[in-house]
């Protein structure tokens, strides 16, 4: 899990991060009905919510055109705020794991987390416009769109 490594050693904050249990992480699972893609576990399980403020700095400084991730949400926001979304417009059937510093949310389609998988696509719920749009093959590559900045 190297591109998970690499973001977490490039872009976290100095605050201190706790990793989480992995029977927290399947008490979630439960509750969605979904299997949750293993390299975002590893994530968890490993590093636990990480803070990453200095995206959105490097990326203006570059002048890149990709949406900034802020925070990864704590396993309660993940499920409450995925039904929370879902009432205020967003599309039904994503799980939304992190946002953005503008209200924006980074999902997984709720239909790729049928059976277990190591990755699964990332998409991105732009609040102001209702709509939901892949902006990475796998959770990975997409943390790997950061590494390489």
């Amino acid at each position: 899990m190297n591109s998970i490594d690499l973001f977490v050693k490039n872009w976290a904050s100095k605050q201190v991060m706790s990793p989480i249990a992995s029977a927290d992480i399947l008490t979630l699972e439960s509750k969605l009905t979904a299997t949750l893609p293993e390299s975002y576990k590893y994530l968890l399980l490993h590093y636990g919510l990480v803070h990453s403020p200095n995206v959105l700095t490097k990326i203006c400084d570059l002048g890149v055109d990709i949406s900034e991730v802020q925070d990864f949400l704590s396993l309660e926001d993940v499920y409450s705020l995925s039904k929370l979304y879902e009432m205020t417009g967003m599309p039904k059937g994503h799980i939304l794991f992190a946002s953005d510093c503008k209200g924006n949310m980074f999902c997984f389609k709720l239909s790729d987390c049928q059976s277990q998988k190591k990755d699964l696509p990332v998409y991105f719920f732009n609040h102001n416009l209702g709509t939901v749009t892949q902006v990475a093959d796998t959770f990975s590559a997409w943390l790997d769109r950061f590494n390489t900045l």
